[in-house]
C-alpha cells in the first residue's frame, strides 16, 4: 500500500482545486447567487423583461484576522481556550483565517500516509464553538436571550474552506452574511519537504473572491536549520510556491492563477527564518528584549529589504518576543535549563509570521499570542481591507416574476458599510 501513496505523493500534481472541506459544497455559491440574481450576467433583451445597463461602483471596508501557529504534533483538548489566539469577543471580526504547522507529527507514517482529518476536525470544531460563542451584554437581564453579536457583527460564522496537507491546515471562516458574496473558492497544494515534494513542508494556499476583490491566503511552513544553507532553502521553497502554486482560471477564464495575480495576498506561517548572531548574543539581547538589535539580524527582514526573495512585500513592525523555542507548557526559552546529551540547541527566533503584498490591506494589530501547548507561540495580526462592490441595474420583470422573488433581489443590493472607526491604529 505505501509504494502507492508514495507514488500518488510524488505525482500529484500542484493545481487549483475544490478538493476542501467547507460548511457548504464548492458550487453551491454560485446556485444561490444565480438564484439571487446576483452572478455575473451580460445585458440583454428580451421578451420577458428589460435591463437597465447601469453598474454602481462602491467599496466596502472588511476586518481580517490572520493567524498563524505551528502546534508541534499537539492534538489539542476539549477545553483549550481558543480566545487568547482568536480575540473573536475582544475585538471582532468579518473574516477569519487561521494557518497551522504540525497539527500532526511529521514522522514517516503522517508523511507518507493518509492526511488524519481526524485532528484538523477537532480545529475546526474549536474554532467553530468560539467564533459562534453567544456572549451576554452588560447588565443583561437574565430572563432575555443572550446576545447575538459584538459591535452590531453577526457571530454566525461559516466555514469557506479548510485544507489539511500533513501538517499544514488553513482554515478560512466568514460571517453568515456574507458567505452570498463569496466566489470561487479554491485551493493548490505544494509539497516541498521530502525529494522536493513531499508535504512536511511546503504550503497550501486558499483563494475565494469578496464581491469584485480577490484574497489569496499561504500557509506554509518552510526549512528548518540555523545553517546558512538551511536559509537558501528556505529561499527556495518560498520561489517554488510562488512558482508552483496554481488556481483553476473559471469558466470566464477571468480568474486569478498565480499567488501574486490576486488583490490582496497574505502570507503566513512557520517560516523558520532566524537570527544571524551568535547563540549566547541572541540570547542576551531576547533576555534584555532588545527587539530592534534583534531584527537588524533578523533573516527575514533582511531577505525583504534585499529584494532576494520576496521583492514588494510588507510586515508589520515586530514589537513581541521571539515565537521559537519554547519548553513547551512553560514560559521558558529551550536551553535555559541543563541540556540533555546530544541534544540540540536552539537560539530564540521569529519562526512565525505574517506577511502581505500589494495595496488595499491596512494591518492594525501584529503581536503574539501566549497559549503554551506547543515549542512555538501563536502569531496574529488584523487588517482592515477594501472591497469593490459592483451593483448592477435592476430589471424590470413582467408579469411571470413574482412581487416576493424582486423583493428578494434588491434586498441583496442593500448593501452596508460597516463603521469600523473605533479600531485602534
Amino acid at each position: 500500500m505505501w509504494p502507492r501513496l508514495v507514488a500518488n505523493k510524488i505525482l500529484r500534481k500542484s493545481v487549483g482545486s475544490n478538493n476542501f472541506v467547507a460548511d457548504f459544497p464548492p458550487d453551491t455559491d454560485e446556485k444561490l447567487l444565480e438564484a439571487s440574481g446576483l452572478a455575473d450576467e451580460r445585458p440583454s433583451f428580451d421578451s420577458k423583461s428589460i435591463v437597465f445597463n447601469q453598474h454602481k461602483t462602491t467599496h466596502l471596508n472588511y476586518k481580517v484576522f490572520v493567524s498563524t501557529w505551528n502546534v508541534g504534533g499537539i492534538v489539542p483538548d476539549d477545553g483549550l481556550d481558543m480566545e487568547d489566539l482568536l480575540e473573536a469577543h475582544k475585538t471582532p471580526c468579518d473574516i477569519y483565517v487561521l494557518g497551522f504547522q504540525e497539527i500532526v507529527p511529521l514522522r514517516a507514517s503522517n508523511v507518507l500516509g493518509s492526511d488524519n482529518n481526524k485532528v484538523s476536525a477537532k480545529w475546526n470544531s474549536l474554532i467553530r464553538e468560539n467564533l459562534n460563542k453567544r456572549v451576554a451584554e452588560p447588565n443583561q437581564d437574565k430572563e432575555k436571550p443572550e446576545s447575538e453579536g459584538i459591535n452590531g457583527i453577526s457571530q454566525d460564522f461559516r466555514c469557506i474552506i479548510s485544507k489539511q496537507m500533513v501538517g499544514i491546515l488553513i482554515t478560512v471562516w466568514v460571517r453568515g452574511d456574507l458567505w452570498p458574496y463569496i466566489r470561487h473558492p479554491s485551493i493548490s497544494c505544494v509539497g516541498c519537504g521530502v525529494m522536493g515534494c513531499l508535504g512536511n513542508k511546503g504550503s497550501v494556499s486558499v483563494r475565494f473572491q469578496l464581491h469584485e476583490t480577490s484574497f489569496c491566503f499561504v500557509c506554509s511552513h518552510l526549512a528548518s536549520g540555523g545553517r546558512d544553507r538551511d536559509g537558501r532553502h528556505r529561499n527556495s521553497d518560498v520561489n517554488e510556491i510562488l512558482a508552483r502554486s496554481n488556481f483553476p482560471r473559471g469558466t470566464s477564464l477571468d480568474l486569478p492563477k498565480k499567488i501574486l495575480d490576486h488583490d490582496r495576498v497574505i502570507f503566513l506561517g512557520d517560516l523558520n527564518y532566524r537570527i544571524s548572531l551568535p547563540e549566547d548574543k541572541t540570547r542576551l539581547l531576547v533576555e534584555r528584549k532588545e527587539w530592534s538589535v534583534l531584527l537588524e539580524n533578523d533573516q527575514l527582514r533582511m531577505e525583504i529589504l534585499n529584494g532576494q526573495i520576496f521583492k514588494g512585500w510588507q510586515e508589520g513592525i515586530v514589537k513581541f518576543a521571539p515565537t521559537y523555542k519554547y519548553i513547551p507548557n512553560s514560559d521558558l526559552y529551550y536551553g535555559c535549563i541543563t541540556y540533555k546529551k546530544d541534544e540540540k540547541k536552539r537560539a530564540p527566533a521569529w519562526c512565525d509570521r505574517i506577511i502581505w503584498y500589494g495595496n488595499g490591506l491596512k494591518q492594525h494589530q501584529y503581536t503574539r499570542g501566549e497559549a503554551n501547548i506547543s515549542d512555538h507561540r501563536p502569531v496574529k495580526a488584523i487588517f482592515t481591507t477594501e472591497v469593490t462592490v459592483l451593483q448592477r441595474g435592476k430589471k424590470i420583470r413582467n408579469l411571470f416574476f413574482s412581487d416576493r422573488f424582486e423583493d428578494r433581489i434588491d434586498g441583496y443590493n442593500e448593501i452596508d458599510s460597516k463603521d469600523y472607526s473605533w479600531i485602534s491604529t
